[in-house]
């Protein structure tokens, strides 16, 4: 018996809700129910009847095992191996085939402008997306207005920028967050990326995305996940997905905005649970790398990465 059927026998006895014992492996049968089998270098063991079972437990023969109602085993125990795991190639809608309508189709051409049509609608560049949380603030401040940096929000978010800058890369745009302590930060790190413009965005502001699991000590009530993860969902179909068809060359973006935001859209970038966004840390003023390529696969270069400040100086309120 492999080890895949075992777990899936495993898995229809546990769904069921009792253990159903229809094939057990083993290397030999006794000749005759109720014979004891010899044991070399022993006494005899006594062997039940193959019709005798222990009380509270119902031995079905194999026909009726397999008539029994057993829900099919999971995807993950009978997928065959090497075929990977449950990737949607169209997680941003952008998939070629997605974005032509396939009902207008040339009777002439047939097949031959479909793919013409395909091939015009398919990315040629990669997106690099920079996440950046923002800066160490003044917890103290009751409105967004007075959360400003603290004068060490202010060295890390000057760090960053450094570090940024160091990259050599040629960055198109900084879209940050429209509260304050976002605003401040991109101020700071734009002094070390001169040219770049920056937008402003209420869709990235801080927020609870979604309910997380395992749940937190702290209760929202409902409506705050309703409101908020809408808004930071659409954050996510807006600013990460593959390259427009139109763009020709590669992409340098960054975002500063806030720990929820940016731990949710690493989970929905990846495929990964989004209820799991709580699971991840991330300090103050750090690196947050996605790289989204042209056939819409995506990867995480690096996760939160303040490697480049001094001990000291690493936070994460």
């Amino acid at each position: 018996m492999s080890f895949r059927r075992a777990l899936a026998l495993a898995a229809c006895g546990l769904a069921g809700g009792s253990v159903l014992f229809s094939a057990v492996a083993v290397s030999k049968q006794p000749a005759r129910g109720g014979e004891a089998e010899p044991r070399t270098g022993g006494s005899a063991v006594a062997v039940p009847p193959a019709s005798a079972a222990p009380p509270g437990l119902l031995l079905l023969p194999p026909a009726a095992a397999a008539a029994s109602s057993c829900p099919p085993a999971p995807g993950w125990i009978e997928r065959p191996a090497g075929t990977g795991g449950y990737w949607d190639s169209n997680w941003d809608r952008r998939e070629p085939l997605a974005l032509i309508n396939l009902k207008k189709k040339n009777e002439e051409t047939g097949e031959e402008e479909l793919a013409s049509r395909l091939d015009h609608c398919k990315a040629k560049a990669t997106r690099h997306i920079f996440l950046i949380r923002h800066s160490q603030y003044n917890l103290d401040g009751r409105a967004d207005k007075d959360r400003t940096l603290t004068p060490l929000g202010r060295e890390q978010a000057e760090l960053t920028g450094h570090r940024l800058a160091s990259l050599g890369l040629k960055f198109d745009q900084i879209i940050h967050s429209s509260m304050t302590r976002a605003t401040e930060t991109t101020e700071i790190i734009s002094k070390h990326l001169p040219g770049v413009k920056k937008i402003s965005t209420d869709l990235l502001r801080e927020g609870a995305p979604i309910e997380p699991d395992p749940p937190v000590s702290h209760w929202k009530p409902e409506a705050v996940y309703y409101e908020d993860g809408a808004r930071i969902e659409a954050a996510f179909r807006n600013f990460i997905h593959r390259a427009d068809a139109k763009q020709e060359e590669d992409s340098y973006e960054i975002f500063v905005c806030h720990a929820n935001v940016i731990r949710y859209i690493v989970c929905r970038a990846l495929q990964f649970p989004p209820e799991g966004w709580l699971r991840m840390s991330l300090n103050n003023g750090s690196i947050t790398h996605l790289v989204i390529r042209p056939n819409g696969r995506v990867a995480l270069r690096t996760l939160g990465d303040t490697g480049f400040m001094p001990p000291e100086k690493i936070t994460r309120t």
